[in-house]
């Protein structure tokens, strides 16, 4: 989405008449109108990713907490280009430890594609996340998409097509989604947190046993 904006032309005589500080504050102003405006458009995506994500099959295996933790998925989408096929995005979603210690509630997202067309960027939408009281653990969340293709047919039997299939290859550790085109990255957050929330009281047992371990 490419914003357009007008400026306003100061005539010169006016500009010498004031002040530095005067003259940089309607780039505040702009600067704020700006913000708002992204927010709109992450609230708008936010709730639409609320709304449309199902996540149809969980991997099994819990995330590691002490090592990198890789997370295949599928995500299917509605195709807003070709009506009655399906979008299908592959990839890996790696979760790790920063090499250096950050501060609470700093997530950091790669290959997430928020500074495309949507209008906002990294920062915003973690804003954004923690005004309205979500928080993820400070780690690394590294997005790798690796195929992007088109299913010939409906969102449904697009569903019923892989879910059969990672039923028969007996795969474990693939996640399986539905979520919105345009707002495929809040499907794939959303899809992590749930990951996250039911591996909590799993990981914090295996952190005790780490800590036994180190103190026998």
């Amino acid at each position: 989405m490419h914003n357009s904006r007008k400026e306003t032309r100061i005539p010169a005589k006016l500009r010498l008449s004031w002040n530095p500080q005067e003259i940089r504050f309607p780039k505040r102003i702009s600067f704020g109108i700006t913000i708002r405006k992204y927010s709109m458009d992450i609230e708008n995506a936010w709730t639409k990713a609320l709304k449309e994500t199902e996540i149809i099959r969980s991997r099994v295996q819990a995330l590691l907490p002490l090592s990198t933790t890789r997370v295949p998925y599928i995500l299917l989408s509605e195709s807003s280009v070709n009506y009655g096929d399906t979008v299908v995005r592959k990839g890996d979603l790696y979760v790790e430890k920063p090499s250096l210690i950050v501060p609470p509630n700093n997530p950091q997202f790669h290959g997430f594609e928020f500074d495309g067309e949507q209008g906002f960027n990294q920062n915003s939408f973690i804003n954004f996340l923690i005004v309205r009281g979500v928080t993820l653990p400070s780690l690394n969340y590294n997005n790798q998409t690796n195929t992007l293709d088109v299913y010939e047919g409906k969102l449904s039997a697009a569903v019923k097509h892989y879910r059969d299939l990672l039923q028969r290859q007996e795969n474990v550790d693939t996640g399986l989604l539905l979520g919105p085109e345009d707002a495929w990255q809040f499907s794939l957050l959303i899809f992590t947190c749930t990951q996250i929330a039911r591996n909590v009281n799993a990981d914090i047992r295996r952190l005790l046993d780490e800590y036994h371990k180190k103190q026998g």
